[in-house]
C-alpha cells in the first residue's frame, strides 16, 4: 500500500491522465444509447417473432452471414433509409453491427424519430459467432 502512494506522490502526471481516459471511456459508453440486449434473449424474442433486426455492416459483410431476418442497412446510409424502418415503428428493434461500435449511434438516431423500443446486440455479431449461435449466408 505504501507502495502505491508512493508511486502516485512521484508520478502526478501519469496519475491525471489515468483519471482523465477513465473518465472519458466512462463517458464514451454512457453516450451509446439503447440497452444491451444478450444473445439468449434475441433469441427468445426471435422465437416469438417480436423483434425486427437490422443489421448495420455493409452489404458483403452481412451475405457472408447474418442473424436469420435481418434487414440490412449499413450503418452509414442508415439516414436515407428510415423510411424503409417507418412501417417498424411500434415494433422492438434490435441492432447488430459486428462488435457493437455503430449500435448506439443508430439508436440515437432512430430515438430521435419517435422509434419506441430500440436495443443494441451486446459484442455485436462477433458476440454471437463467439457463442455458435446460427448464421444465414447469402
Amino acid at each position: 500500500m505504501d507502495r502505491i502512494i508512493l508511486f502516485v506522490m512521484e508520478h502526478p502526471l501519469l496519475i491525471g491522465l489515468f483519471i482523465t481516459l477513465l473518465i472519458l471511456l466512462i463517458f464514451t459508453e454512457k453516450r451509446k444509447s439503447g440497452r444491451p440486449l444478450t444473445n439468449q434473449e434475441l433469441v427468445q424474442l426471435l422465437n416469438k417473432n417480436q423483434a425486427v433486426i437490422v443489421d448495420l455492416r455493409d452489404e458483403k459483410t452481412f451475405l457472408l452471414g447474418h442473424i436469420t431476418h435481418s434487414i440490412n442497412i449499413p450503418h452509414i446510409h442508415l439516414k436515407d433509409h428510415l423510411k424503409r424502418l417507418e412501417k417498424h415503428k411500434e415494433h422492438t428493434i434490435i441492432f447488430v453491427c459486428n462488435h457493437g461500435q455503430h449500435s448506439g449511434a443508430a439508436i440515437a438516431m432512430l430515438a430521435k424519430q419517435d422509434f419506441k423500443s430500440l436495443l443494441r446486440l451486446q459484442g455485436g455479431i462477433q458476440g454471437w459467432i463467439s457463442e455458435r449461435l446460427p448464421l444465414i449466408r447469402g
